[in-house]
């Protein structure tokens, strides 16, 4: 199974490149075919050039730039549109993703589950210097999409996640411009009938730079993709969930031979 890793990246001059580093060892240990598209989305500092050296060496990675317009969500859309895995792990560039749950996500994807939702805030996670004020935010907006969605699910606003093909195609069209990227794909997943398995995953506080996360300008638009996707959930009689009958079927299962061998 072809992995794809989506990490968009702006002004991450000072991360991005320990960020590949780290990633691109832990998948050639555990030898998983992968390619890393890193998505420059308007960088005026040196990150575009990071990833050209690493890609040079290695032709798994490559760089592609969001010429505009810019944002978190413009970005990973840009990187979604031509990614060529069978499944996808969208990860931050700033170092506070860990490797290791990448090969989670990839078994998980592989064998168990359309998607793989990491949490923060569940037995077996591991979290190093999370703002405080960050945190009540946090732990504030997912209590409201829990009860709204009536699902287990508490860290919906984590962007770490992945996913197979057929559900970022099942997803479209992605209309997220921002940060509220990373609450549209996995709502609309759930609601549209995708199997899913949350694990605990690790997340440390960057160590180089700031995050472009501003809350005071976030807010309004997370609001209206939640409120877009439960209103789908509520009104559609289902007319965008997955095709009726279909069903997940683990790599390595007749049809996914039968392709292969095609």
């Amino acid at each position: 199974m072809l992995l794809s890793v989506v990490i968009p990246a702006r002004n991450e001059e000072g991360n991005v490149g320990t960020t590949i580093d780290s990633l691109l060892e832990r998948l050639r240990r555990e030898r998983i075919t992968y390619e890393i598209i890193v998505v420059d989305d308007g960088s005026s500092d040196g990150t575009a050039a990071e990833v050209e050296a690493r890609a040079r060496v290695d032709p798994g990675v490559r760089l592609v730039r969001n010429e505009g317009p810019n944002g978190f969500g413009w970005a990973i859309r840009r990187g979604l549109e031509g990614f060529a895995g069978d499944a996808v792990v969208i990860m931050m560039a700033d170092g506070s993703d860990d490797p290791e749950d990448v090969v989670v996500y990839y078994r998980i994807l592989r064998d168990e589950a359309e998607c793989a939702l990491g949490s923060r805030f569940i037995p077996g996670s591991r979290v190093t210097d999370y703002p405080r004020f960050k945190l009540w935010i946090n732990r504030l907006a997912n209590l409201v999409v829990r009860v709204l969605f009536r699902i287990p699910y508490n860290d919906t606003t984590n962007a770490f996640k992945g996913y197979r093909r057929e559900v970022i195609l099942g997803c479209a069209p992605l209309i997220s411009p921002h940060f509220n990227l990373t609450v549209e794909i996995p709502l609309k997943a759930i609601v549209r009938g995708y199997s899913y398995k949350v694990v605990p995953i690790g997340w440390r506080n960057r160590k180089v730079g700031v995050s472009s996360l501003k809350l005071d300008e976030q807010g309004s638009r997370y609001l209206y993709i939640v409120l877009n996707v439960w209103l789908e959930s509520l009104l559609t009689r289902g007319d965008y969930r997955r095709a009726a009958g279909s069903r997940f079927e683990p790599w390595g299962t007749s049809d996914h031979r039968n392709r292969e061998s095609a």
